[in-house]
């Protein structure tokens, strides 16, 4: 039924936007009673932090309306047949769910998508704010206004991507890419988050090796390519290629396609050339991905190691968490015929590692000495957990300005 809708509809455009400012108005309501008497700078810090927790939702919920199958519950963009909510489709929804019981558009995958597009218009208000109110008073701020004009250009090449994902019919590259840019997304408001708890004396910056510094980039890049194939496996419907473990099809190395699955620019479960996918693509697409877990694990728990010994224990034990996190829900899909639950805790935890690695690169520096040596650290941490040095020039900002260098 979906096929004689056009795909982009504007007509309801202004209707969301003042749906997606009624979605902010309540968050950014709480941050400015809530801190009233506060100085910009510390009301510009906690809408920061509220707006990256609500980020890290709305990558929980994309999760589970991509799980749910409700990514083309509205088969076009940015409303639903042309109307700004599910209520106004009431026909159209009800006519192609009596055709396709099961099939992509039904009103409970429509208010699904629905309600992904009004939670991703309200957090690109909040950005919104966050980069006119950053500008407008970069006087004041510890933070440069271009990171938050950056993270507002990004949202918006992430929602191009979103409406990209509903109009190509879901095609694995483009819902991939909007994974990814979810996460980039987290990345970037974790960044000044954290700078604003540097400026505001909650959070010291440590010293460590260079050595470890490049190893921290070295694993952050192996989790970026995990994640992307981790994406690809889900794109692709392909998590139950393999319902056996450590062994695939009871095999330590099945029958795969890797040409055919990893060609890039394809349909949903064809290929190129207009053929069905076959199940060795689908196992080749899913095996890489595991392999690829065997390497990232321990790569994961040896850096918190080596970051508990330098003094970041905080973001050591969160890395070593959730690689465990990792391992319990990935294990779970697998063998207990890919839950719901375990699905969106497993892209939740990948979001959740950006962001831990996001940290440890923001509250780390290289310092060029010896993680172990028998003198102890350089930074003795007192009570608080900050450093001595940190704590006398935490309560000034530098001259320079701390969202510039990572």
């Amino acid at each position: 039924m979906s096929e004689s809708v056009a795909l982009y509809d504007l007509s309801p455009a202004f209707r969301l936007m003042i749906l997606g400012v009624v979605v902010a108005a309540g968050p950014l309501a709480w941050v400015w009673l809530r801190n009233k008497q506060a100085p910009m700078p510390r009301r510009l810090a906690a809408l920061t932090a509220l707006t990256l927790f609500l980020t890290f939702d709305l990558v929980l919920f994309g999760a589970f309306t991509r799980l749910t199958d409700s990514g083309l519950g509205c088969p076009d963009w940015p409303g639903c047949y042309g109307d700004a909510s599910p209520i106004g489709a009431h026909a159209e929804i009800s006519q192609a769910q009596a055709a396709m019981p099961t099939g992509p558009v039904t009103h409970t995958k429509a208010w699904i998508e629905m309600i992904h597009r009004y939670l991703a218009t309200g957090v690109g208000v909040l950005l919104l704010t966050l980069a006119a109110t950053s500008w407008l008073r970069r006087r004041e701020l510890p933070l440069s206004p271009w990171w938050p004009v950056a993270t507002l250009v990004w949202v918006c090449i992430q929602g191009a991507f979103g409406a990209l994902t509903v109009t190509m019919k879901l095609k694995p590259l483009i819902v991939t890419l909007h994974l990814l840019g979810g996460l980039i997304l987290l990345a970037l408001i974790c960044k000044q988050a954290i700078a604003y708890a540097q400026a505001d004396g909650r959070q010291a910056r440590r010293d460590v090796s260079p050595a470890l510094r490049w190893a921290v980039w070295a694993g952050f890049g192996l989790l970026w390519l995990q994640v992307a194939l981790g994406g690809w496996v889900s794109t692709n419907y392909a998590v139950l290629a393999c319902t056996d473990f450590p062994m695939c099809q009871g095999r330590w190395w099945p029958p795969m396609d890797l040409r055919q699955g990893f060609e890039l620019w394809r349909p949903l479960g064809m290929t190129g050339s207009g053929e069905t996918l076959t199940f060795a693509a689908l196992t080749g697409i899913h095996y890489v991905h595991r392999l690829m877990a065997y390497l990232l694990l321990p790569v994961l728990w040896a850096l918190a190691w080596r970051l508990h010994r330098a003094g970041l224990v905080p973001q050591a034990r969160w890395l070593a968490g959730l690689a465990l996190l990792q391992l319990l829900t990935g294990l779970s899909n697998v063998v207990l015929g890919w839950p719901l639950l375990a699905a969106v805790l497993h892209t939740g935890g990948a979001a959740a590692l950006v962001v831990a690695f996001t940290w440890a690169l923001a509250t780390s520096r290289a310092g060029g000495f010896a993680l172990a040596s028998t003198r102890g650290p350089i930074h003795e941490p007192s009570r608080d957990g900050m450093a001595p040095a940190a704590r006398s020039s935490s309560s000034r900002p530098s001259a320079g300005r701390l969202g510039e260098s990572a």
